[in-house]
């Protein structure tokens, strides 16, 4: 046994190995003390190899799927070795063979999955720069590839498709994303290689060419497709009829959000890594997994096509005009159809799965007269996809029991009536008593012996049983069988004939419904593409209620769309925020058009100007998923890409400080954003002193003015950066307005225009805590330093050293006399914009407050 199972370890040296031993899937070796360790489960030994004992461990066959959940959420595979012989006519050990692998992204179990999630295995093909990324839903047969260029493209595909596992080449060198590191297999070169790849594509869709689904011209998405369907057809050894058709997603026909923006937003996960205050957290109320899927799936890539957004924007008015509770009532009642399409395709559908499948084709009829009422034309176009499919319906109707076991292994799933010869075995099973009984009657009376009884017992089977005293009187068709001191025992012809029958009727029983059940999953994979549109059109359904019913429980507003450049929005509410505090939520508006590209957000911290800008990019976003919005009114125009530069953290396992993280997402902003684009920055600079934060807020916010000219929105505590638009009047400056109520502050989380007067942090401190002595230290420091008195030497603007400072003033108005004596010195027809700034920023320093000395500030070159 062990040199079979050594065998069969060698072609799967990297995986565990469960090796099914009876009731049991045993672990040996270093497999046992990996898996002993990782499950938490007894390691023991049996038998000894080269004088030492073998480690094993093992898992019941009955409950192996949560092992088997475990081991893969650690980002472990498991080869599944089963038992294949039979061990009657086994000679040795039973044969036994690796019927699959399960990996992180080959997962098709119910048991196995996340619900709500899909579970997405994804290659990646790289050339220099240039990469090609092909991702494949195995449970769903949702498979797509799209090409791009450059690692910040990549990594915000990754950071949307979020794969439970990577396949790389053996020599792929580029850079990855650290959350893509641990469902990463490396596989060989020649599986990412055009020519093999495009031979199993062509085999498994069974064309001559790929010209069929327009990506011949894209040879490093054909190389990562095909080392998808490599990977697929090595580790699930089964045919795969629910893979139907290789899907192109252009970058260019969703709005681009890189891996940061992701983040920030909390599109799916929050910032602590759970689910809870997300905008799917808020938007997903559907009642089937599949739907929850669909809707993640807008939310991760929405779309920049107005028509698409148009058709399910004027679904989601349809459903919400005349109500959606019935079609929502029906759907809740149905099963996980695309997923258990999937099994059937892949020969691995359970008895329930067939059940779920057959309940929700006896929904079908309600759904079409429910469907019937609306006359949206995306609306109808579902319904026909969604019609019912009587002929599947009936024969499983007639097939399976109301409640079928779990498993086909004990029997009990295919329903009586179904097929005769089963209807027979069955019968000599359950009625076997009724027959021994009726067959003692006849003989007493034939052979008017009363004493006579039929018995059994698993020695010698079925038999006669005759006092001794009267075994001389025994009919000559009577066969001796065994001969006991009181007793004689027989057997008849007949009786031999019903043993037969009965003591094979449950083995025969379960060989017959096991070929019945293979042959009913065979003929539903032979009209799987009519569950496949059955399932993406229910899917899409739940989708859309689910959108129809928060804008109409949350009080949500159509949006237009339109092709004028701009983002105009009245009484805009944040969609997350807004549920999950107890207070009304403070709306506000948002005007952003050619004349008026970005503003200018100052005000106290914790005033709300981050929440006011993710309230923008959430709302731009939710209206191109086709989504209604928190909102009064609103209207999107073209919008190409989302960025955000929000929050300061730092990355340990990159090996970069805050700062290098915030100005890494600036750059990427700055290299990639275009007119078209929404940028969010808040408070850029922040990370490195004052006068270099200040500078390279003043120059990123110059650029996305002048050069590249997107909709941003800049908050920042610089308030020098509120003379921008002095120099640009395409930029305005907009407050989130506060008052004082003595040493308090009360936060109005109300928008309004023009800059703010002041930060406001002492009374932030205040709220957040800090001491009072703290305070009163920092407020004798903040009159030192708004009087200009320096307490140590200051720097430029721009970063450098500036000149040694005067001997300290006793008063503010020889500093300010300093500052204009230098001033006096420049000519302004010189000044270069650097000492420009500089002069004011000390000027503002040294003599706030001081009317006559600020009216003399030079002017914005």
């Amino acid at each position: 046994m062990m040199q079979q199972y050594l065998r069969i370890k060698s072609e799967h040296p990297d995986t565990l190995l469960f090796y099914r031993m009876g009731d049991f899937y045993e672990l040996f070796y270093e497999d046992a003390r990996r898996a002993a360790e990782l499950l938490d489960i007894t390691l023991t030994q049996r038998g000894e190899s080269a004088g030492a004992p073998i480690p094993m461990a093992g898992v019941p066959v009955h409950s192996h799927e949560g092992y088997l959940a475990r081991l893969l959420a650690r980002g472990e595979s498991v080869a599944i070795c089963e038992q294949i012989g039979d061990p009657a006519a086994a000679k040795g050990p039973v044969e036994r063979q690796v019927v699959r692998v399960v990996t992180p992204g080959t997962l098709t179990d119910e048991a196995l999955l996340e619900e709500r999630r899909s579970n997405l295995l994804t290659a990646i093909a790289a050339d220099g720069e240039h990469w090609g990324l092909a991702s494949l839903e195995l449970a769903a047969g949702r498979y797509t590839v799209c090409e791009g260029r450059g690692g910040a493209q990549l990594a915000a595909e990754l950071e949307r498709l979020s794969p439970a596992e990577l396949l790389l080449s053996e020599d792929f060198s580029g850079h990855l994303p650290p959350a893509s590191e641990r469902g990463l297999t490396r596989r060989p070169p020649w599986h990412f290689q055009r020519d093999g790849a495009e031979r199993a594509l062509t085999g498994h869709f069974g064309t001559r060419d790929l010209s069929g689904f327009g990506i011949e011209s894209m040879p490093l998405a054909v190389a990562a497709a095909g080392a998808v369907l490599q990977y697929v057809a090595d580790t699930q050894r089964s045919a795969l009829p629910h893979i139907r058709e290789l899907r192109i997603e252009q970058t260019e026909a969703a709005i681009t959000i890189d891996a940061a923006s992701r983040r920030n937003l909390e599109l799916e996960t929050n910032l602590a890594g759970g689910a809870e205050y997300t905008l799917a957290g808020v938007l997903d109320t559907t009642v089937t997994g599949m739907g929850s899927r669909a809707l993640r799936r807008w939310i991760n890539r929405p779309l920049r096509d107005q028509a698409a957004l148009h058709e399910r924007q004027s679904a989601v008015a349809a459903l919400l005009d005349q109500g959606s509770t019935t079609l929502r009532d029906i759907l809740r009642g149905c099963a996980d159809v695309e997923r258990i399409a999937a099994r059937i395709g892949m020969g691995s559908a359970r008895p329930r799965d067939l059940t779920g499948l057959r309940d929700t084709l006896a929904a079908m009829p309600a759904l079409e007269q429910a469907l019937a009422e609306f006359s949206d034309q995306r609306l109808s176009a579902l319904a026909g996809d969604a019609a019912p499919l009587p002929e599947i319906s009936e024969t499983l109707q007639g097939a399976i029991i109301e409640q079928p076991p779990v498993v086909t292994r004990d029997g009990g799933v295919i329903a009586d009536g179904h097929d005769r010869e089963l209807d027979e075995l069955r019968a000599l099973s359950r009625n076997a008593d009724g027959f021994l009984t009726d067959l003692e009657a006849r003989e007493r009376e034939a052979t008017g012996l009363p004493s006579l009884k039929v018995s059994y017992n698993r020695v010698h089977g079925y038999y006669i049983e005759i006092s001794r005293g009267q075994s001389e009187q025994a009919p000559a068709r009577y066969i001796r069988r065994q001969t006991l001191k009181g007793a004689e025992r027989y057997i008849t012809p007949e009786l031999k004939t019903f043993e037969d029958k009965v003591l094979s009727a449950r083995e025969r029983a379960l060989a017959r419904e096991k070929a019945l059940y293979e042959q009913l999953v065979e003929w539903l994979r032979e009209r799987l593409d009519r569950v496949l549109d059955l399932a993406r059109a229910l899917a899409e359904l739940d989708a859309l209620a689910a959108l129809a019913e928060r804008a109409e429980t949350l009080d949500y507003t159509r949006p237009v769309l339109d092709t004028t450049p701009g983002i105009e929005i009245t009484a805009g509410r944040h969609p997350v925020v807004e549920r999950s505090i107890e207070s009304p939520f403070i709306p506000n508006d948002i005007r952003l058009d050619d004349q008026r590209r970005m503003l200018v957000i100052t005000g106290p911290n914790m005033g709300g100007k981050s929440t006011y800008m993710r309230q923008i990019a959430l709302l731009t976003l939710m209206a191109h998923i086709g989504s209604f919005v928190p909102a009064a009114a609103a209207r999107f125009g073209p919008i190409d890409r989302i960025f955000t530069r929000i929050g300061a953290s730092d990355d340990l396992a990159g090996g970069r400080s805050t700062f290098m993280v915030e100005m890494t997402e600036t750059a990427n902003i700055l290299h990639n954003a275009t007119r078209e684009s929404l940028v969010l920055l808040d408070e850029i600079g922040r990370g490195t002193s004052t006068f270099d934060g200040l500078a390279l807020a003043w120059a990123t916010a110059e650029a996305l003015c002048e050069r590249i000219g997107a909709f941003t929105l800049f908050a920042t505590h610089y308030f020098e950066m509120t003379a921008l638009p002095e120099q640009y009047p395409a930029a305005s400056n907009v407050h989130l307005e506060a008052v004082e109520h003595g040493e308090r502050i009360v936060f109005l989380h109300s928008v309004r225009n023009g800059p703010a007067s002041q930060s406001y942090g002492l009374q932030v401190a205040a709220l957040a805590g800090v001491p009072a002595t703290v305070l009163d230290t920092a407020r004798a420091k903040l009159a030192r330093l708004e009087a200009s008195e320096p307490a140590a030497p200051q720097l430029s603007l721009f970063g450098g050293p500036a000149e040694a400072p005067a001997p300290p003033p006793t008063s503010p108005d020889p500093a300010a006399e300093a500052v204009m004596t230098r001033l006096a010195e420049l000519d302004p027809d010189e000044m270069t914009p650097r000492q420009a700034h500089e002069l004011v920023y000390e000027l503002r320093r040294l003599s706030r407050g001081d009317d006559a000395a600020l009216a003399t500030k030079p002017q914005q070159p």
